[in-house]
């Protein structure tokens, strides 16, 4: 399998609109990936949060329809990262979405765990309560967000359902990264599962600097790829075979006694 991380930029002055055209002259370095993955609220921009009400689509929306168009021209499952969704009650989400090959929506996930320190997301955004796995040509597949990676019980719920790849899209930033490298390894060695982790970069609304290093971790802990600080496309190739394989040599998730 061979994975691409686009590490993007939301730059203040620029429009979703933009954001989206540059982004689909990016996806032509993306071309041979099985899977390509974006970073949290990229078209957005996570820290515009004056903007959120304003931005906010439907699954029907710009992001996506473009997402569909980029997977079925690619060939590719492409993981938009998330949007600010709009239900039809009026609610605010951050919702990550994967798009099959073909270009239709093989999984959404509502972010559980909304972030309230030194950002308003936990103020306008509701918090997501399901938690599922997607069954795809790339094996089973789970989505967690950003700060969903500071609660292990989250990604055990997804291992429970199946999951063997978990994608994590996120708005990290640079002042906690080496947080952000040690949760990603964390959470693969843990959970027995491969992460592969997409992290925005640059400079967004209110001077916030985000992190990069944007990486895939099989279940050993091992480093596969890992991106600096630059806008651009990460490639990494997998045996998605490694999952299995560490799971059956060192099966620790078979010796769980919980609940007790």
């Amino acid at each position: 399998m061979r994975i691409a991380l686009l590490q993007i930029a939301s730059p203040p002055e620029e429009s979703p609109q933009q954001r989206r055209e540059r982004v689909d002259g990016m996806l032509t370095r993306a071309r041979g990936a099985d899977l390509v993955v974006l970073p949290e609220l990229w078209a957005a921009g996570y820290f515009a949060f004056d903007a959120y009400t304003e931005r906010a689509e439907t699954l029907a929306g710009p992001t996506v329809t473009a997402a569909r168009g980029w997977a079925r021209r690619l060939g590719a499952h492409v993981h938009l990262g998330s949007i600010v969704e709009r239900d039809d009650r009026g609610r605010l989400f951050n919702t990550a979405v994967l798009i099959d090959p073909g270009g239709e929506i093989a999984h959404t996930y509502r972010k559980v765990h909304v972030f309230g320190y030194a950002s308003r997301e936990a103020e306008l955004l509701t918090p997501g309560d399901t938690l599922e796995v997607a069954d795809t040509g790339l094996g089973p597949i789970g989505a967690t967000t950003c700060y969903d990676l500071r609660f292990p019980e989250l990604w055990r719920g997804l291992i429970d359902r199946g999951a063997k790849s978990v994608i994590v899209p996120a708005a990290w930033p640079a002042a906690r990264r080496e947080h952000w490298r040690l949760f990603t390894t964390c959470r693969a060695v843990e959970e027995q599962v491969l992460v592969i982790a997409c992290n925005a970069v640059g400079t967004q609304d209110g001077g916030v600097e985000l992190g990069g290093h944007s990486r895939v971790v099989d279940p050993w802990g091992k480093v596969l790829a890992e991106a600096g600080t630059a806008e651009g496309v990460t490639f990494c190739d997998v045996d998605p075979a490694v999952v299995d394989t560490v799971r059956a040599e060192f099966p620790v998730l078979a010796d769980r006694r919980w609940p007790l």
